[in-house]
């Protein structure tokens, strides 16, 4: 009886905060917001495209705010709600409304109609296939993890990666010529990174070179400090010992070093403070609330300011002032629906659906273009070449992507998968952390205190989840090389069984 009575009573607080936090926050991102923008003096055209923008803010909006709102920490699902809201709701409506967008819309109106009405179509795709993975049959799930060995990290197999770790980055701040480098404006570092993968070589060697070199020298140092700490979160035993704290501290400068915002691109920084976020506070509902809560603010005012980074002084991009206050909603940060736009219109320029071709080329991203002398580049390169576009390296995102491949029923299929997946992850680590936080009781000697870094899952989901802004964002082809080095890192920790090791780290 009091176990059951105190349930309720703890479960209160939280369920008051829902309620004092629902309407404002819903009002906010489904109304106020959307129509603060859609109101704005600006030259645009009140058409289908500057409604079905409306819809996605409306849609986006909804599932943001009931994102925040659950008591279910929904990582990945988090991710993308967020992302829709601004890169694909909000950013391309003020950008109808002033009549101006980051990279030229080249085709008709009609194709940025078609292409508004794709990204709702695709949101809903994914809301069906996070809706079906809900409601997979309970039995059956507890049927297969019941005999299936969940992956957990294997201590000794961390310290391989810590060390790795140190190797990669310390060979990418010797190349770049040390430390301060990283301190500098991107367009210095990326001129260093080119230089130090080798000037004479072929140019598109030498982009296989740099970014495997910066991949190595990144994804390593992030893994190993989110893993240090898990370790940390979950055992009483790993904050007594000193090994563990030490390499934390060491993880954690490497980290300021090789990852931080000044020299990197945004989105990857966004991984690097979710996926760290979300590993040191798993159980946490006020931090998740603040995460996804924030990155609006964050979406909307650091962004845009953040492009002073990005390049020296005298060498920035022109950009189009309109006076308004929605003018860094059509910097470059946001062109995803403007790329999609003209993708629609490559597509029927002549050049047809490629029928998997692109994806093909994206998994076997590997193999050099030497032996497959048609390996296809990524869209957002080939729209922009065939745009004429001086900077044809412009983003692509997944409905892009999606749609020139398989079309807009093979779209729509691969965003319920992708809903799906996100779906069962996220409730994939939803079961890990919570078992791992209810391991014993706290105060006497338990699992806890014996235990080692913990699931596999509980870093790899979080990790996911701030990669996927990425992702989205497109192409997938550039963001494989950091993909691939991420999963031969996991694999490299990852056991599916308590070894002697782990069930003694602690003693």
């Amino acid at each position: 009886m009091s176990a059951a009575t105190e349930r309720p009573a703890a479960a209160f607080p939280r369920a008051v905060l829902s309620r004092a936090l629902a309407i404002p926050l819903v009002a906010a991102l489904v109304a106020v917001l959307p129509a603060t923008v859609a109101t704005q003096p600006g030259p645009g055209p009140h058409d289908a495209a500057y409604w079905l923008q409306l819809a996605t803010c409306a849609y986006a909006g909804t599932r943001l705010a009931a994102m925040v709102l659950t008591p279910h920490r929904r990582l990945i699902q988090g991710a993308f709600w967020l992302f829709c809201y601004i890169a694909m709701g909000i950013a391309p409506l003020a950008q109808t409304v002033l009549d101006s967008t980051p990279t030229p819309v080249v085709g008709p109106r009609s194709d940025t109609v078609l292409a508004s009405a794709l990204v709702l179509a695709g949101i809903v795709a994914f809301d069906v296939g996070a809706l079906l993975a809900r409601h997979r049959p309970p039995l059956r799930s507890r049927m297969y993890d019941r005999h299936r060995p969940a992956a957990i990290v294997h201590p000794r197999r961390l310290y391989v990666l810590c060390v790795l770790a140190l190797a990669g980055s310390g060979l990418l701040v010797a190349k770049l010529g040390g430390p301060g480098v990283f301190f500098s404006n991107r367009q210095e570092i990326s001129e260093s990174i080119e230089g130090a993968a080798g000037a004479a070589s072929a140019e598109a060697a030498s982009q296989a070179g740099s970014a495997f070199l910066r991949g190595f020298g990144t994804v390593p140092a992030l893994l190993a400090l989110l893993f240090l700490t898990r370790w940390l979160v979950v055992s009483r035993a790993a904050r007594r010992r000193p090994l563990v704290p030490v390499l934390w501290l060491a993880m954690l400068a490497l980290n300021v070093v090789v990852n931080n915002p000044v020299s990197n691109p945004r989105y990857w920084f966004l991984t690097v403070l979710f996926s760290l976020l979300f590993t040191a506070f798993p159980r946490s509902p006020v931090m998740y609330r603040a995460a996804l809560a924030t990155g609006v603010a964050v979406a909307l005012v650091v962004f845009p300011f953040a492009d002073r980074f990005r390049y020296e002084e005298g060498t920035d991009r022109p950009q189009q002032s309109t006076g308004s206050i929605l003018e860094p909603l059509t910097m470059k940060d946001y062109d995803q629906t403007g790329m999609l736009a003209n993708t629609v219109t490559f597509v029927d320029s002549g050049e047809g659906h490629s029928y998997g071709r692109n994806l093909t080329g994206t998994a076997l991203f590997f193999v050099p273009r030497s032996m497959w002398t048609g390996k296809p580049h990524d869209p957002g390169t080939r729209v922009g070449e065939w745009m004429g576009m001086p900077y044809p390296n412009l983003s692509s995102p997944l409905w892009a992507e999606l749609w020139l491949d398989f079309g807009p029923l093979g779209m729509a299929l691969g965003f319920a998968a992708v809903g799906y997946g996100a779906a069962r992850a996220d409730r994939r680590y939803a079961r890990r952390t919570a078992q791992e936080a209810a391991a014993g009781p706290p105060g006497r000697e338990s699992p806890r205190d014996r235990a080692g870094p913990g699931s596999v899952a509980a870093v790899a989901v979080p990790l996911i989840a701030g990669y996927s802004f990425i992702l989205l964002r497109g192409s997938l082809l550039q963001g494989m090389g950091r993909v691939a080095i991420a999963v031969l890192c996991l694999a490299l920790v990852t056991t599916f069984r308590q070894s002697r090791e782990g069930r003694s780290s602690g003693r």
